[in-house]
């Protein structure tokens, strides 16, 4: 993988912890635990979608295939340093973690990491058809 798409995922990185920031100092603070995840899943779905629609236009994958390496190489990392940061770092236990991937118990932490895989390739199917 080119280095840019490291850097990119450090972008949505940096993007991902001002999103927790805003959560935790803004929202978070008048709504419910499961009530703050899911605004913040949704904002970070959109914050995101802003980040790749410009990494998309500006280096734009050559091939389907490519732009699916770089959303899976995406998740694969994200996924990673969930786990490794917030196990290892941050101190949550395994199964606070595992929680997370819960869908039926209103977790909507799986939508961002399907976002993160297949947005490269949506925005760059967009930008072949002539979308702007």
């Amino acid at each position: 993988m080119k280095i840019r798409y490291l850097v990119a995922w450090l972008v949505l990185l940096a993007v991902a912890m001002l999103n927790g920031a805003l959560r935790e100092f803004t929202f978070g603070k008048y709504v419910s635990e499961l009530a703050a995840h899911q605004l913040s899943c949704l904002i970070g779905i959109l914050l995101f979608a802003v980040v790749i629609r410009q990494y998309v236009r500006l280096w734009p994958p050559v091939s389907a295939q490519q732009a699916w390496h770089i959303g899976l190489f995406w998740m694969v990392l994200t996924v990673v340093f969930e786990f490794l940061f917030f196990h290892y770092v941050a101190g949550h236990p395994w199964q606070v973690l595992l929680a997370n991937y819960d869908m039926s118990a209103g977790r909507l932490w799986p939508l961002i990491l399907i976002w993160v895989a297949v947005a490269p390739y949506v925005f760059s199917r967009f930008s072949r058809q002539g979308g702007r």
